[in-house]
């Protein structure tokens, strides 16, 4: 049986036009989890216009009897693979009336996506804080185990950052956005890098330039690949998503198995802190799978990052509608 509202409440698809209800409803729900907005409105869109995402199909507001969004939850997965990654976010006082309610539509959506994406079964993923106990225990309720933490880093900026100067044979540089073998072989390097992880990059070449296609903006300036003796060998993602609040942020790094153990990520992180800094910025953030046997982070604590807060990722195994 499906949960009751409270009477006055409804819940409907959202609209572009909903973006600022929806972001102050996220960030009180961050604020109350772990003690600061963790959400841009750069994000928001892009989550909101991803690839294989459909903003009628595939999320939800839930309003309070005034007509205010008190929730928000929807269904990611822009390559199509066998996984799928949800979130609900509620307002942390008013908003938990719909919880429920909203977390009973996005699972039922789940099957109805994995027929669509071609998969007899597919794994939903979700995060969620130690502290928010009630949304916890529906999670576990309905069938989803804990399966590992993942850490949000981050750290201040002086404003005196320097990138470092590589050793005789090493290159550090930026990518060149106009080169489409230099983006392709950039693709590659990190997909082979995170094969070995329990989190491979999913998707092809095709679904990488098409996530580009959708993002708000593209920091190319702070794109940088490190080459040894003129093969590549390491390549650093950023994304612009915590621009907003003074942040550069690393999306992917990324070192060929071959060339780990010579401070390539090291000089990478270094690079890509510097350049954040002379953009103004002053702060730099990045999020790191705790399972992650690569020792990445010992890597991001060597450059003085810090863990700002601790997620759980729970998991389930859905079968096709």
């Amino acid at each position: 049986m499906a949960t009751a509202l409270p009477p006055g409440w409804t819940i409907r698809r959202p609209t572009l036009s909903d973006t600022t209800g929806i972001l102050a409803t996220v960030h009180a729900s961050d604020i109350a989890a772990v003690g600061e907005p963790d959400f841009s409105a750069e994000e928001l869109v892009e989550t909101l216009t991803a690839p294989n995402f459909d903003i009628d199909r595939d999320s939800w507001v839930a309003l309070d009897p005034a007509g205010v969004i008190q929730g928000w939850t929807y269904v990611s997965n822009p390559t199509r693979s066998a996984l799928d990654h949800f979130e609900v976010y509620v307002h942390p006082e008013a908003g938990r009336a719909a919880q429920a309610a909203l977390f009973e539509r996005v699972l039922g959506r789940i099957p109805q996506r994995a027929r669509e994406n071609g998969h007899l079964r597919v794994r939903a993923r979700v995060g969620a804080i130690a502290s928010e106990t009630e949304y916890v225990a529906l999670l576990v309720g309905a069938g989803f185990s804990f399966v590992k933490r993942y850490a949000r880093m981050g750290c201040r900026l002086t404003g005196t950052e320097t990138a470092p100067v590589p050793p005789t044979g090493v290159t550090i540089r930026t990518v060149d956005p106009t080169d489409e073998a230099e983006l392709r072989a950039f693709f590659e390097l990190v997909q082979r890098a995170f094969a070995e992880l329990p989190d491979p990059v999913r998707g092809d070449y095709d679904d990488f330039r098409a996530g580009l296609a959708t993002a708000g903006s593209v920091p190319w300036s702070q794109w940088f690949v490190a080459e040894v003796d003129g093969q590549l060998a390491g390549a650093l993602q950023s994304s612009d998503q915590s621009v907003a609040t003074g942040e550069g942020w690393v999306r992917k790094l990324a070192v060929a198995k071959e060339f780990r153990g010579r401070g390539l990520g090291t000089m990478l992180l270094k690079t890509a802190l510097a350049a954040y800094a002379a953009q103004g910025l002053t702060g730099a953030g990045l999020g790191v799978d705790l399972t992650n046997p690569t020792s990445a982070y010992r890597v991001y604590r060597s450059v003085g990052l810090t863990p700002r807060y601790e997620a759980d990722i729970y998991e389930r195994d859905i079968d096709a509608a």
